[in-house]
């Protein structure tokens, strides 16, 4: 993750290291069925070892640990390592990046990657997730975001209110026009060609989840604090209509590539 090796971008580190708490409070978890595919096409469970790169707060890393797979997770930013450890106690949590991931060659039989890659150095961190996956035997990478559905209006609204358009300015590299399976192609000869999976998901919501939601994205993290609390105030205005509970909709996709 990020710019150089071993290290993560400023806005990376800023933003997610300020905001972990509300990270863990208002992001998304991912949809079972995305979640089953992930498994059955890379046969996780019992006797399989799994790392989950750059896993945040640990919103894939619980999800995967119920198969029986020894799951373990990397994750750079301490304030979110340490969120991490209190969702899932018990997992080997480690500090490192997708370019420098601290296990042996070898090591595991798939790696997953939620809501991250599009913070790395895609030839060197594919070259690395190569290395630490065993060749052969079925397993290999998973990818998955999920994405705010801005087909429905009051979501393309709050892109808008967020400057969505405008991520750059603050070196935000994600975007939703990127085919990760071509990126895969392109910088991953080590894996075969990438099956895509596209499902839904809603997000059970509320103002003060939708307010940490907004506020746990990485450029949003790091803005003053009146500048927070005027786009606060700007997101509940946006939702009050929508009542005191409602749904925030995704589309939701997962990349699965079988290592060599």
């Amino acid at each position: 993750m990020g710019e150089t090796e071993g290290e993560i971008s400023e806005v990376a580190a800023g933003g997610f290291g300020a905001g972990a708490a509300t990270y863990e409070q208002g992001r998304p978890s991912y949809p079972a069925d995305l979640v089953a595919h992930v498994v059955d096409h890379l046969a996780i469970g019992p006797g399989r070892s799994v790392l989950d790169l750059a896993a945040g707060t640990g919103k894939l890393t619980r999800l995967l640990t119920p198969t029986g797979a020894d799951v373990r997770a990397v994750e750079p930013v301490a304030a979110m390592r340490e969120q991490l450890e209190l969702a899932c106690p018990g997992i080997e949590v480690l500090d490192g990046t997708a370019e420098q991931i601290p296990l042996a060659d070898g090591a595991v039989d798939v790696v997953t990657v939620a809501q991250a890659f599009h913070w790395f150095d895609a030839p060197r961190a594919l070259a690395e997730i190569a290395r630490v996956l065993r060749p052969g035997g079925g397993g290999g990478l998973a990818i998955a975001f999920n994405e705010r559905d801005a087909r429905v209006p009051w979501v393309a609204e709050l892109s808008r209110i967020i400057r969505w358009d405008e991520r750059e300015r603050w070196r935000v590299p994600y975007t939703v026009e990127v085919d990760w399976a071509a990126v895969l192609g392109e910088h991953g000869p080590a894996f075969e060609p990438a099956e895509r999976y596209d499902t839904t998901y809603l997000q059970p919501m509320d103002p003060d989840t939708l307010v940490a939601r907004v506020l746990s994205t990485s450029y949003l993290a790091v803005l003053p604090e009146a500048d927070q609390r005027e786009l606060e105030a700007a997101v509940r205005e946006l939702v009050a209509p929508l009542g005191p509970t409602f749904e925030l909709p995704y589309v939701s996709v997962a990349h699965v590539a079988r290592r060599r």
